[in-house]
């Protein structure tokens, strides 16, 4: 599944109920589709608001792909990247704490998934990779 929508902060929500639909099929725990919608969450609103610096005029993109259990998603953004990957990946880091971030975003995508990966640059955008193994459920093991 792909998506790409305008960086609107009313569109994360669109993002998150986006990624959970398309990811229903699996049959996953409540506790999995929640944990999956904090992370898109996170991923979307630090595009909006780190990446594109709150501006509407930018594209967010979503990539899903499904490999039995396994899940990858990925967010992308064209935005003003990231100078230093491992302090933006610190609990409480936030480049904007004028808007009472929480600096928290990569810290609580990290305990819900199963691998994260941030690709990013300054001025050249970000891409967070987020997979995550979802448990095995009977319907899924039928054949």
């Amino acid at each position: 599944m792909s998506l790409s929508f305008a960086s609107r902060s009313e569109n994360e929500s669109f993002a998150r109920v986006a990624v959970a639909a398309f990811l229903s099929q699996l049959d996953p725990t409540l506790e999995e589709l929640m944990e999956i919608k904090t992370v898109v969450s996170e991923a979307v609103t630090n595009a909006i608001i780190h990446g594109y610096e709150n501006r509407d005029d930018g594209i967010v993109r979503i990539h899903v792909t499904v490999e039995g259990n396994r899940v990858e998603i990925v967010v992308e953004d064209d935005g003003v990247g990231i100078a230093d990957i491992e302090q933006a990946r610190q609990p409480l880091f936030t480049t904007k704490p004028e808007l009472e971030r929480s600096g928290m975003g990569f810290t609580i995508m990290e305990n819900f998934v199963d691998e994260l990966t941030i690709t990013s640059a300054p001025g050249k955008g970000t891409r967070v990779r987020l997979v995550k193994q979802l448990s095995s459920h009977p319907a899924a093991v039928r054949q």
